[in-house]
Parts: C-alpha cells; sequence; structure tokens
C-alpha cells in the first residue's frame, strides 16, 4: 500500500517527450476516451440497427470534438479559471499551448462547458444532416461515460483535481498530504456505472430521448456524491450550502434533464 500512496512521487504525467514536445498521459486519455466513444458508438449502431451510416457518424463526431474542446475551455475560462476578465481582453491566450515560450499544452477544461458546447454542437449538425436529434442524443448517452471513464483517469495521471485530505488507507500523498483519489471515484461513478447501467437499460427505453434525460439525471447524482471527496476549485470553494460549483451546475444539469424526461414522456402519451 505504501507503493500506492506514494505513487505521484514514482510517476511522471509525461509519457514522453517528441521533437521536444512533451506528451502528456493526459493528452493520451483525452484520445483514448474520444476513440473509445467513437468505437463504442459504431458498435451500437450495428448492434441496435440505428439508422445512421459510418461516415455520417464518423462527421457527427468532428463537429461534436470541436464544439466539446470549445466548450470545455470557454466554460473553465468563465467559471472556473478565476481570470475572465484577462482572458477576454486577450482571448488569443484562450487556446495558447506555450507559457514563457515553454509548451505546456493547453490546461484547464470544464465537463459543464464541454455538455454545451456538444449540445450545440449536436443540434447544429441535425438540423445540417436532417437527423434526429434525441435518437442521435441517446445514442450519445450511453457512449460518453464509456470515453469519460478515460477522461478522469487522465486527471489522475496528470497530478490534478485533488481529492480532500482524508485518513483512509488508500490515500494518495499529495504536497504531504493523505488525500482521496477522487478522480478514480469520478472514473468509475460518473463513467463506468453510468455506462453500464444505460447500456443494460437502453434495450428498455419507451422513448427516443429518454437515454439522454436519464444520463443527466444519473451523472448529477454521481457527480454529487463524488464531489463530497473532490477538494473545492481553487478561487472559488464552496459556493453556497457548504456546495462547490461542480455541485451546482451539476443539479441545474439534472433539472433540465427531469424537465425534459417529463416533456418527451407526455408528448409520446398523446400520441
Amino acid at each position: 500500500m505504501e507503493i500506492w500512496n506514494n505513487i505521484y512521487n514514482h510517476f511522471n504525467p509525461v509519457a514522453f517527450s517528441i521533437f521536444g514536445f512533451s506528451v502528456h498521459w493526459y493528452g493520451l486519455m483525452y484520445i483514448f476516451a474520444l476513440v473509445s466513444a467513437l468505437v463504442t458508438a459504431k458498435y451500437l449502431v450495428k448492434k441496435d440497427k440505428i439508422p445512421i451510416s459510418d461516415q455520417l457518424l464518423d462527421n457527427y463526431f468532428f463537429w461534436v470534438e470541436i464544439g466539446v474542446i470549445l466548450g470545455a475551455r470557454l466554460g473553465w475560462v468563465v467559471l472556473y479559471s478565476g481570470e475572465a476578465g484577462y482572458y477576454l481582453t486577450q482571448p488569443w491566450q484562450i487556446f495558447n499551448p506555450f507559457h514563457n515560450g515553454e509548451f505546456i499544452g493547453i490546461r484547464g477544461m470544464s465537463y459543464h462547458g464541454a455538455v454545451v458546447g456538444f449540445l450545440l454542437a449536436t443540434f447544429f449538425f441535425c438540423k445540417r444532416y436532417k437527423q434526429n436529434l434525441w435518437q442521435l442524443l441517446d445514442l450519445c448517452a450511453v457512449c460518453i461515460p464509456f470515453g469519460y471513464t478515460f477522461g478522469r483517469i487522465g486527471n489522475f495521471l496528470n497530478q490534478e483535481l485533488f481529492g480532500r485530505v482524508t485518513d483512509v488507507p488508500w490515500a494518495i500523498n499529495v504536497f504531504g498530504q493523505p488525500r482521496h483519489p477522487s478522480q478514480l471515484y469520478e472514473a468509475f461513478l460518473e463513467g463506468l456505472v453510468v455506462f453500464v447501467i444505460l447500456f443494460l437499460y437502453r434495450k428498455f427505453k419507451k422513448f427516443n430521448g429518454e437515454l439522454i434525460a436519464l444520463y443527466a439525471i444519473l451523472y448529477t447524482f454521481a457527480r454529487f456524491i463524488c464531489e463530497f471527496f473532490r477538494e473545492p476549485d481553487s478561487g472559488l470553494g464552496f459556493i453556497a450550502l457548504g456546495l462547490s460549483m461542480g455541485q451546482i451546475l451539476s443539479l441545474i444539469m439534472c433539472f433540465f434533464g427531469i424537465i425534459v424526461y417529463i416533456m418527451l414522456r407526455k408528448r409520446v402519451a398523446k400520441i
């Protein structure tokens, strides 16, 4: 257990360097997340006979990736950076991977910002290619949490988004303090558990849009629990009623998930 407790003292977040550029494990995990989500989507399209071609799915993947990156980065700038004014006056810095002449990559992404970017990209894609919005979102509802698992593992390997101080035997030493490996809690609950539930339930869904609504609700429940083990974001702390920004945004997401579920269910009942 001692090796695990002190894993950060023996683990380099940089996987390898090429031509002077450092490739971090986080970046590799991000790629694994995207590829695994796409592979899962293609599997489900064939397995469940969803009427969308491989070519169109690849095109959609490109649209979504742009939306997710833009939304995640802008969401972090506005909600978490504490320097929104700086970035607004110097917008070119938002995606600048260099700091003092050194390549450090782009650090700081917001999950909830990524959700907004994803939804907007999906909406415009469906308008452009005349696709069924809710059917496509249901497909994503199953694929996203599987890929998300790799993203949280990437946070752990990148030594960021630490947990709160604790005395549990599996704690990770961070700057001399034992902390919860909350990134792995999130990978398990928000990723694997949500994926398994939706993957198994998809065969029983009653209407298009049900899975994406359930995803919003299930994710909120998992994130809300994990946030009690995660250190609040620096510069923000607890926002209100002892809740973190992640918990508050997740509650908002849950509210919209419930509204969408009720709205779509009523629509089906009228048919």
